[in-house]
């Protein structure tokens, strides 16, 4: 439908491999991230199908009754095996990242594949031929991924993390609220409510700006690896 209003649905809820605001101080579980379904116009935008091939297409079915092909579109917030380790089930879409994580996780990449290849290190020589791969096929996202569906930059947690803003339509005369999916540049609840990012941001700086950006602007967050949730800071009045 063309003039369909925007939808947000949570397909799988994402987990760390290890919370640090759970006292865990190593590996308790696979990570992996929040997939998140947004539909708005003709586009079936699929976000961060972290789980694998199977499970991804199992909870999409579960939770909306569609099969791959109905994605017309895959976005990853960042570019981490445990973001698009799904992907490859949703061949028939098309597949975006931001241009500039696009970029600066390129050439690390090459480069770990080349010194892999030199070492001789044929299983993980594979497994970065096909992350290598699966960055070639994503094109860099338009600002507009959709009617009312657009990137929101977040950079920090890695180079080139960028969100994706829903304005949902107004009603009753009042503003629509604003959903921002935001990736892990805000991991979990627990981060939001103590206004925390995570240790290990490529840029930690940056990641805290971003992180107070996505509550300034967002009224509904889906973080990167947990549930959507009202966003409580806003709902402070801060």
């Amino acid at each position: 439908m063309k003039g369909r209003a925007p939808e947000v649905r949570v397909i799988s809820i994402g987990t760390l491999a290890a919370h640090p605001l759970w006292d865990e101080k190593g590996p308790a579980r696979t990570g992996h991230a929040t997939t998140t379904l947004v539909r708005s116009g003709e586009r079936v935008i699929l976000i961060d199908p972290g789980l694998p091939d199977r499970a991804a297409v199992a909870r999409l079915f579960e939770r909306t009754g569609l099969r791959p092909e109905a994605i017309t579109h895959v976005f990853l917030t960042s570019f981490r095996p445990d973001v698009f380790r799904g992907i490859l089930a949703f061949e028939k879409a098309k597949w975006w990242v931001s241009q500039e994580e696009r970029e600066q996780v390129g050439v690390p990449l090459v480069s770990r594949l080349q010194e892999a290849a030199a070492a001789g290190d044929t299983e993980l020589k594979a497994a970065l031929e096909l992350d290598v791969g699966i960055l070639k096929r994503c094109e860099p996202a338009p600002d507009e991924l959709a009617p009312h569906v657009s990137l929101f930059p977040l950079h920090g947690m890695t180079p080139g993390l960028t969100g994706v803003l829903v304005a949902m339509p107004t009603s009753g005369g009042q503003n629509g609220a604003t959903v921002l999916v935001a990736g892990d540049a805000v991991p979990t609840v627990e981060h939001l409510e103590r206004g925390m990012v995570l240790s290990s941001a490529a840029d930690v700086a940056k990641a805290r700006e971003s992180f107070g950006e996505a509550v300034e602007i967002a009224d509904i967050i889906v973080p990167g690896r947990d549930n959507m949730v009202v966003n409580p800071v806003k709902g402070r009045g801060r």
